[in-house]
C-alpha cells in the first residue's frame, strides 16, 4: 500500500530526482526535467514548481543554500537535497517500482457497461480509440527518436513503457473489435437482440436478482 508522504505529487519525486545530481536552483530543476524529458511522467506543472519546492525545504528533504547572481540577473536561491531528502527518493522509487496497486482507468469503466451501446456503435467508437492510441504510439517513438541520441536509456525506460502498454492495448482492442465484426464474440446475439427488442438475457436478469437476495 502506497505511503502518506510529507510532499506526495509526482512533481516532487521529480524535484528530488534532479537535485540528487547536483545543487540546483528552480530554474536549473525545471531546465533539468525538460531536457530529461519528464513533463509526461512526472505530471509536470510548471507553475507549482516554487510551491512544491518550498514544500520540500519545509519538511527538511531539500536545504537552501546561499543565493546566487549571475551578472545582472537577480538573485536565485540555491537547494541542495539533504540526507532525508536522500532517503526519501530512495524509499519513494523502491515503493513505485515494487509495489502493485490496482489502477481504474477510465476507459476500463467504459468496458464495464459497453453493453448499453449497440454492438455496432462499440465498433466504431473502439476504432476511433485505436486511432488516437496509434497518435500516442507514435508521440511516444517521437520522444525516443528526439532524445534516445542524446539522453541514456536509462532516463527513457518509461517512455519505453509507455509505447509497450499502448501497443498491448491497440492489439486488445484489435482483438476485440475482429471478434464483434467476425460475431464471434460469445454472447453477442442476445446483445444484438437486446438492443433490438429491449429485452434483456434471461441469465443476466437472474444474476442480478441472486445478487439482490
Amino acid at each position: 500500500m502506497a505511503k502518506r508522504r510529507k510532499v506526495g505529487n509526482p512533481m516532487a519525486l521529480g524535484v528530488l530526482s534532479v537535485v540528487a545530481f547536483r545543487p540546483m536552483h528552480p530554474y536549473e530543476m525545471a531546465a533539468a526535467l525538460k531536457g530529461w524529458g519528464k513533463e509526461r511522467d512526472l505530471q509536470i506543472k510548471w507553475g507549482s514548481l516554487y510551491t512544491v519546492v518550498g514544500n520540500l525545504a519545509k519538511h527538511g528533504f531539500l536545504a537552501s543554500s546561499p543565493s546566487e547572481r549571475a551578472g545582472k540577473r537577480p538573485e536565485r536561491t540555491v537547494y541542495r537535497i539533504t540526507d532525508a531528502g536522500r532517503a526519501e527518493l530512495a524509499d519513494w522509487t523502491r515503493e513505485l517500482l515494487s509495489t502493485a496497486e490496482p489502477e481504474s482507468p477510465r476507459f476500463r469503466g467504459g468496458l464495464s457497461v459497453m453493453s448499453v451501446l449497440s454492438p455496432d456503435e462499440v465498433v466504431t467508437l473502439l476504432q476511433q480509440r485505436l486511432d488516437a492510441v496509434g497518435r500516442e504510439i507514435a508521440a511516444t517513438e517521437a520522444i525516443l527518436a528526439e532524445y534516445g541520441p542524446t539522453v541514456p536509456r536509462l532516463f527513457l525506460v518509461e517512455v519505453e513503457y509507455d509505447r509497450a502498454m499502448l501497443e498491448a492495448e491497440a492489439a486488445w482492442m484489435r482483438s476485440l473489435v475482429a471478434e464483434l465484426e467476425t460475431g464471434t464474440l460469445p454472447g453477442l446475439d442476445d446483445w444484438r437482440r437486446f438492443h433490438e427488442t429491449g429485452q434483456a438475457p434471461a441469465e443476466i436478469i437472474k444474476l442480478a436478482e441472486d445478487a439482490i437476495g
